[in-house]
């Protein structure tokens, strides 16, 4: 067991630090205060410099590498902001994975390498106003008729609501119950009744965008089925690795804020003195430092386990669920330690700390990933209805 990283992987993360600490920062903040996502002449720079698919095969316009060095690179693109890391995630964690081990061929090929090389963006849509932690009451419906999927209900809280290219789209595609009727459909933006609601006002995510999508009897070419009716098994083993890549922003925004404090309390000084000087300074640095150590080490077992594939529900649950919730606890030490600068909207710490509490809300809570982890322990699934 060795828990050094390559040669190889050292120096990809070192190039994505290095890119996103010089040219990112003065993009976060404009983001951040217009709301806004990133452009796409920065995401097809992303693609240039070889940022996006990072682990989707190169036949798909991939670079072939594995989960792990995709999530060096969400980390150092995420402790900028998440808003300029988003585009890496979804290329790397999101639909677009899902796509490329469940869709059909067709798709595969008219997609994926769209969004690897940073001309096309791919958004998941899960949530219904009834279905969030409870998704298989999904009640959004895709009919299939001789050659189309109709499809006709809302979906709420999608990330990349009226950005994306296209929308991974959970519904029910037969009368089946509960989760054997669920499967998933690829549907592209402009389809002819699909439309959206307003951009969400969020307490934190600025700069990635969110909204309601609403069908109103919007056809979708067969090809465009990523997964059949009955296989929420397989939605959920894609949202595995998504679970790695949430955990990972998390993390970001507490390996961010650390970095940004350890710097901080060197060179703030009270009493005479740099307040590193103060042993409750170091303490509570010194406990930060564990957290973050602790949260990357869960997250590089789940990727490095699961390789080329998908990682466990146990893993990548167990990683989630505790990267998000050092990172509210890192980012409100590190407001603390810096006081008025820490609290400001001038400085990117109080962002940190408002984009941490809503990792630990995304791609599933906090609770239902100790759900998660419970029913991984002792081989079966609660039923939360009896």
């Amino acid at each position: 067991m060795d828990f050094s990283l390559s040669s190889d992987q050292q120096a990809l993360q070192e190039t994505a630090r290095q890119f996103a600490q010089r040219e990112l920062p003065t993009i976060a903040r404009d983001l951040e205060e217009r709301n806004i996502p990133p452009s796409r002449e920065l995401v097809r720079r992303y693609a240039e410099l070889g940022f996006l698919g990072i682990n989707v095969a190169p036949e798909y316009g991939g670079l072939g590498l594995g989960n792990l060095e995709a999530l060096l690179v969400v980390e150092e693109f995420a402790k900028i902001s998440s808003a300029v890391a988003f585009p890496v995630f979804e290329s790397c964690v999101g639909p677009v994975r899902a796509i490329e081990h469940f869709g059909t061929e067709a798709l595969k090929r008219r997609i994926i390498p769209k969004v690897c090389g940073g001309e096309a963006i791919v958004a998941v849509s899960m949530s219904e106003p009834d279905a969030g932690s409870a998704l298989t009451d999904l009640r959004a419906r895709g009919e299939i008729t001789a050659d189309a999927v109709i499809l006709n209900g809302s979906k709420r809280w999608c990330s990349g609501g009226g950005h994306a290219d296209g929308y991974v789209v959970y519904c029910r595609l037969s009368d089946a119950p509960g989760a054997n009727g669920i499967g998933a459909v690829f549907v592209d933006k402009g389809t002819p009744g699909m439309t959206y609601g307003p951009n969400e006002s969020l307490m934190g995510f600025r700069g990635v965008p969110s909204s309601d999508i609403h069908f109103d009897n919007a056809a979708v070419p067969l090809d465009n089925i990523v997964v059949p009716a009955g296989g929420f098994k397989q939605l959920m083993e894609a949202f595995d690795l998504e679970r790695c890549g949430n955990a990972t922003m998390a993390l970001g925004q507490a390996s961010g804020a650390l970095e940004e404090v350890l710097a901080y309390v060197q060179e703030r000084r009270q009493f005479g003195k740099p307040i590193i000087d103060f042993q409750a300074v170091q303490l509570r640095i010194a406990e930060m430092q564990m957290r973050v150590d602790a949260a990357r080490l869960l997250i590089y077992r789940a990727a490095a386990n699961a390789q080329m594939g998908l990682p466990s529900m146990l893993e990548s649950s167990l990683a989630k669920c505790f990267a998000n919730e050092i990172a509210r606890e890192v980012t409100g030490h590190a407001v603390q330690l810096m006081g008025a600068y820490g609290y400001s909207r001038e400085f990117p710490m109080e962002r940190r700390l408002r984009d941490a509490w809503g990792w630990g809300i995304a791609g599933g809570a906090v609770d239902i990933q100790k759900v998660n982890i419970a029913s991984a322990l002792i081989g079966r699934r609660f039923d939360q209805r009896r």
